[in-house]
């Protein structure tokens, strides 16, 4: 089976504002330095919903999902690190541990296995099919799959002890919060907080604060049900923007003395959040931080909140290396939906509801 074409079922979306297909597809066998991987189980991230979009760039069919996890299935010839039957969880960044970025303990974003976007393998190709198309990879692989192929460069080992249905939440979302807060904006001990945003991503900056040593940590979100979530993972403070007719400047200022705080996590993906971010932020040494995925590439930038020694920082996975420090959670809370493959569609519906966080997509159990 290692080396034939397998068919299996996947959820496949054809074009913007179609509904997911639960199609018969074919998976090729891994080519040299791929696995593939049986996929157990997989979770539903914003980011998905933007590229069901076309953003940033509209290619159809393709099979979505960039979160997940399952068993290595087989491997392709010169993969030295992970056999078959391994428990894996695919990602979308990777490291090499040698090149310029790697070894500059500055940045996760690796030179020398980017990240993808054009919906294809490394060598310019895809490894899934439907009714005789190419069908579109998410970056570096396509969870939502009964089956994938993923170069293993882009691949993690999970400890066969852990719950692996947890283990799906730590491909993006959650990690991508802590990391933000721990490795990219360096949170300080007795620092100011505020994360606009309560979904994993934010959360996930909720906890990482907490567990740099932040004092105060306010979490921003228009749906109040967020409030007790974001309580049990350290949020000090909250903030309801439908309650006030104040800009989010004036409320976070309102918690702080007026100063503003020293970090803001905008985890929301808005694009007119930007500037409400930085001027949320102490002059002089503020740091923004954005995570959230936007549907629009520009955005317009208050030069003068800049100027007067603001930073403006972008975060990819929250600066995490898969390889080198990546963290462990209790991820219970994050739970609140469960679906069958066959059910994607209803995930779509219920990433809508009020009181979802993550949802759990059940594939190959």
């Amino acid at each position: 089976m290692a080396n034939e074409v397998i068919t299996c079922k996947a959820a496949v979306c054809w074009g913007v504002g179609e509904a997911m297909k639960v199609e018969e597809i074919q998976v090729d066998p891994p080519k040299e330095f791929e696995v593939r991987v049986k996929m157990l189980f997989a979770s539903l991230c914003h980011t998905d919903l933007t590229f069901a979009n076309g953003f940033p760039i509209p290619l159809f069919p393709r099979v979505l999902g960039h979160e997940g996890v399952g068993i290595v299935e087989s491997i392709g010839e010169g993969v030295m690190e992970l056999s078959k039957g391994d428990m894996v969880m695919p990602l979308y960044v990777a490291e090499c541990g040698k090149c310029e970025n790697c070894k500059s303990g500055r940045t996760n974003l690796c030179l020398t296995y980017p990240m993808t976007y054009n919906g294809l393998m490394l060598d310019g190709t895809s490894r899934m099919s439907v009714k005789g198309q190419n069908l579109y990879h998410v970056f570096s692989c396509s969870t939502w799959s009964e089956y994938t192929v993923v170069n293993a460069n882009y691949v993690v080992k999970v400890d066969p002890t852990m719950d692996c249905a947890q283990a799906s939440f730590l491909c993006c979302g959650f990690s991508t919060g802590f990391g933000a807060a721990w490795r990219d904006a360096e949170v300080e001990k007795g620092s100011t907080v505020a994360v606009l945003g309560l979904g994993a991503v934010g959360l996930g900056a909720v906890e990482g604060a907490r567990n740099q040593g932040a004092s105060k940590i306010i979490g921003i979100d228009k749906n109040k049900m967020k409030c007790e979530k974001g309580k049990a993972f350290g949020m000090t403070d909250f903030i309801n923007t439908n309650e006030s007719g104040k800009s989010i400047e004036e409320l976070v200022k309102g918690l702080t003395g007026g100063m503003g705080v020293d970090y803001f996590f905008e985890c929301s993906g808005g694009p007119s959040f930007v500037n409400q971010a930085l001027e949320s932020t102490k002059p002089g040494k503020g740091k923004a931080i954005m995570i959230g995925v936007a549907n629009e590439p520009i955005v317009n930038i208050n030069y003068t909140s800049l100027l007067f020694g603001r930073t403006l920082k972008g975060s990819i996975f929250g600066g995490l290396k898969p390889r080198s420090d990546f963290p462990e959670f209790e991820l219970n809370e994050l739970l609140t939906h469960e679906v069958s493959l066959g059910e994607i569609n209803k995930a779509l519906e219920f990433v809508k509801q009020p009181d979802c966080v993550k949802i759990l997509i059940k594939i190959g159990i």
